[in-house]
């Protein structure tokens, strides 16, 4: 029997398959969602450099009173790190959702991340 972690794991690893064969070298923003923060960057994975990265972890958004389990939080995060790539000279990207379901804070932030500028 599977257990949660490698059901989880092996849905990562189906995902990110698919995203090397349709990524076209385009870095990879990925997102990681923990129970209390939520955390995203833009990976070039051809060298295996961050290029910008976000979360709710970031002393600007603590002081501003977001925490990481929430929407709102999610919303912020995914404007923040469209500006950084921005930035940083990317303009598309594929999107690592992991092994999480496009909904709540994952959409959240990747709608966001869309207004911000970035295509996906």
């Amino acid at each position: 029997m599977a257990t949660q972690h490698g059901l989880q794991e092996r849905r990562r690893q189906r995902l990110r398959f698919q995203l090397r064969r349709k990524s076209g070298g385009r870095p990879r923003l990925s997102v990681f969602r923990s129970g209390k923060n939520i955390y995203a960057q833009v990976i070039d994975d051809a060298v295996g450099r961050t290029l910008a990265s976000a979360s709710t972890l970031e002393k600007s958004l603590r002081d501003a009173g977001k925490t990481g389990a929430n929407v709102d939080a999610a919303t912020v995060v995914g404007k923040l790190i469209a500006e950084r790539a921005t930035a940083a000279g990317v303009k598309a990207v594929v999107f690592d959702r992991g092994a999480y379901l496009y909904h709540g804070r994952v959409k959240a932030l990747a709608e966001a991340a869309r207004e911000g500028g970035l295509s996906f």
